[in-house]
């Protein structure tokens, strides 16, 4: 109980300090959301109109700062994250809604693809090292993970999508289509995310395997392992329920802010595949001073890893009860 109590403490302090430096970075930055507004509408604009822009964005420079914090904080608990510029006059929680489950679905899908694969590749090539796979597989992965995102989704999109012509050349289903919730919509989206999927799953994969394999070494090495062997049980038990079950350990937090982090999104990949999400729309709010939006980008983002990364201290304090006090 005294582990899940100092879990939860620093996860709260944590989200405190996050919710603080986001309230502080869009004030100290460059730009004002009024004078980018102004931009936009090519000074047909009346002073008091940018005013009243100023207060709706949450930089009010006429009132206190401590006020504004205070107000800050009251609204995003209460959900209410202002008025996207980007999007004008759309609230930036209905921006969000839009980009969020195509970001989940697509990067958040791919990423757990990649560690499921990479680890039980990497653990094979531990168990079986020296051998072929062990020889393959790694070394032709970690190369792969080399290439850029963009560079990998345009030779894709040009051998799958242009030549063979086997997949959409982009976007997240058919524009001629609606979004509606049917077997033929979620066979479309299955098959416009394929190509940024394989892009996403193909560049990654190759750390999952080369540290579960380093690690899994070292724990074939432990005394236990070998305790195993000599009771006679079988080699896919020892290699799951012990040897992979500990070696695991050390990724899943790794794992943990790579779940995080899915919704900053890929921006390169959703750029290359013209893919509906948040990365794409992450530097559209930059580009346009979208304050508002940034800032609940950059919470989700955080929110998203500390939850993840408190999930997975929790998952190896159940795998692992020596790290129970240890923490």
């Amino acid at each position: 109980m005294s582990y899940v109590v100092r879990r939860l403490e620093f996860f709260f302090i944590t989200l405190w300090a996050a919710l603080t430096i986001n309230f502080i970075l869009p004030r100290v930055m460059p730009g004002n959301p009024g004078e980018a507004m102004l931009v936009r509408f090519h000074g047909r604009v009346s002073p008091q109109t940018i005013k009243n822009i100023e207060v709706a964005f949450g930089v009010n420079n006429d009132q206190n700062v401590f006020v504004q914090y205070l107000q800050y904080l009251g609204n995003t608990l209460h959900g209410d994250f202002g008025t996207s510029l980007t999007f004008f006059p759309s609230p930036v929680g209905d921006v969000i809604k839009q980009g969020l489950p195509w970001t989940v679905g697509l990067v958040g899908m791919a990423t757990v693809i990649a560690f499921v694969l990479g680890t039980l590749l990497g653990m094979l090539s531990a168990w079986r090292r020296g051998g072929f796979l062990d020889a393959v597989l790694p070394p032709v992965f970690i190369v792969i993970s080399a290439f850029p995102y963009f560079w990998l989704g345009l030779l894709v999109l040009l051998l799958f999508a242009i030549t063979l012509g086997w997949f959409p050349v982009g976007f997240a289903y058919d524009l001629s289509d609606s979004i509606n919730l049917s077997w033929s919509f979620a066979g479309q989206v299955i098959w416009h995310g394929f190509l940024p999927a394989l892009t996403i799953v193909a560049t990654s994969i190759g750390g999952w395997i080369l540290t579960m394999r380093n690690t899994m070494i070292t724990t074939l090495a432990e005394d236990y392992v070998k305790m195993a062997r000599a009771k006679g049980l079988s080699p896919v038990r020892i290699m799951l329920m012990y040897a992979g079950r500990n070696a695991v350990l050390p990724n899943l937090t790794g794992f943990a802010m790579s779940l995080g982090f899915v919704i900053s999104g890929a921006i390169l990949v959703e750029i290359v595949f013209n893919y509906p999400g948040l990365g794409f729309m992450l530097l559209q709010a930059v580009n346009s001073e979208d304050f508002a939006l940034m800032q609940t980008l950059f919470l989700l983002i955080t929110v998203a890893v500390l939850v993840a990364v408190l999930a997975a201290d929790f998952v190896t304090a159940w795998l692992d009860p020596r790290t129970r006090e240890a923490g």
